[in-house]
């Protein structure tokens, strides 16, 4: 089931960053990612009822538990970013934007390969390095947070400011989110060893 959530993951941030890079058709992107997100819920949902059955997993239900709440939180904030693009009628996406929803896919990749990779535990350096990468990649967020944040003060009108602001902020979030699963991941991969 957790890899079914992580290939909803994947699939939300392939049809975001589609969304920021092909900028028609928003409103059926967006209502797309929307019905993956309301997918994943009821996956998560699925998990958490399985979870509450007498069933044995070499993986803790609380680490189980944990990594499916990390991987909708990831989910929701990249519905939360289409969202808003759509309800702020903003006219077309910024080179910020792509940026982040280029690092938002990468890292949504890692971790999809990396729960994957969890299925067999057999090769824990692998499923390590995935995890780096998703720090790494967190870590460019920041970055691409910090300086496109400066040049909207530097070229844009105040209300423009706060709505791409805001984007910005839940595509960033949205990437922390995914260090967060990582973080989850490595410490599973960690117990399991």
């Amino acid at each position: 089931m957790l890899m079914i959530e992580a290939d909803a993951v994947l699939k939300g941030a392939q049809v975001l960053c589609d969304l920021i890079t092909d900028y028609t058709d928003v409103v059926a992107k967006k209502n797309k990612i929307t019905e993956i997100e309301h997918q994943a819920d009821d996956v998560v949902h699925l998990i958490f009822e399985e979870l509450n059955e007498t069933f044995i997993t070499p993986i803790d239900r609380e680490d189980i538990s944990s990594l499916a709440s990390a991987l909708d939180n990831v989910l929701d904030h990249i519905h939360g970013a289409a969202r808003r693009l759509f309800l702020y009628k903003i006219p077309s996406p910024d080179e910020t934007m792509r940026r982040f929803s280029d690092t938002l896919l990468k890292a949504c990749n890692e971790l999809n390969l990396a729960v994957k990779d969890m299925k067999k535990l057999k090769n824990p350096e692998k499923i390590e390095e995935r995890c780096v990468e998703v720090n790494r990649l967190e870590n460019v967020g920041d970055e691409i947070l910090n300086y496109g944040v400066v040049e909207l003060f530097e070229t844009k009108e105040a209300k423009d400011i706060i709505k791409l602001k805001e984007i910005y902020e839940f595509m960033e979030s949205a990437i922390d989110r995914c260090e967060d699963a990582a973080n989850v991941i490595s410490d599973i991969v960690i117990k399991n060893r």
